[in-house]
């Protein structure tokens, strides 16, 4: 992974506008050549960013561009669409490398591999019709929990938890917001799942068109303990 604390600005352009204003930040370029731009507060989610595939090259900017400070440009091409991620370097203050190595991932509390377990012996509980399509479906940022199709044969994504709050919700949306990116996948709809949701989380979550399932973890139990028996 690099890492460059740099004073920058941004433009994002193709399937939606936006811009970053000249600022001190964090630029993270993923060895996946993901690129992403963090602030030093208000969250944990990058301000803007370009998920993979994508291709990037450093270029000398325009004599305007000169003139206002920029010492270089970084180009961010998505190679599927035509999204493009510019970042002005006015000045870097710091620009370290450093090898990761493979990731084991994200390990769950026994109740929410459990949910997720029985969820998907039990995926009729997310509506009639819906089938499994696979658990742990993978993104460029992590693992969905569980991947389905509905009665329409719509990709269904879910993201299950014990306690449902909003950082479960703003996770599942940045999932959703990559899948829907995918031709193969999109419209991909959520579903956000958990034994209790936190009012807060479910208005966002309606907000953003996500469903909210409560789960009865004991009941799910008892519907595995009777599959189970021979008589």
């Amino acid at each position: 992974m690099r890492v460059v604390i740099a004073r920058c600005a941004a433009r994002y352009t193709g399937r939606l506008s936006a811009h970053l204003p000249l600022a001190t930040r964090a630029i993270m370029v993923k060895a996946d050549g993901s690129v992403l731009l963090h602030s030093d507060g208000g969250s944990y989610k990058p301000l803007n960013w370009m998920s993979p595939p994508c291709t990037m090259r450093e270029v000398e900017p325009e004599p305007e561009a000169v003139e206002r400070g920029v010492d270089r440009v970084w180009v961010v091409q998505h190679q599927k669409s035509d999204d493009r991620l510019e970042i002005d370097l006015h000045e870097v203050l710091s620009d370290t490398e450093h090898e990761l190595g493979v990731d084991p991932g994200l390990v769950k509390d026994g109740v929410e591999a459990h949910l997720q377990e029985l969820l998907a012996e039990q995926v009729h509980l997310l509506g009639e019709g819906h089938t499994l399509v696979r658990r742990e479906y993978m993104t460029a940022i992590g693992p969905v929990d569980i991947l389905a199709r509905d009665s329409a044969g719509s990709a269904v994504a879910v993201e299950i938890k014990r306690r449902g709050e909003i950082d479960g919700v703003e996770q599942l949306t940045r999932y959703l917001e990559l899948m829907n990116r995918d031709p193969l996948l999109a419209p991909v709809t959520g579903v956000f799942a958990a034994q209790e949701i936190k009012p807060q989380a479910r208005v966002l979550a309606e907000d953003r068109g996500i469903r909210c399932l409560l789960l009865d973890y004991e009941g799910m139990r008892g519907a595995e303990d009777l599959s189970t028996r021979l008589f």
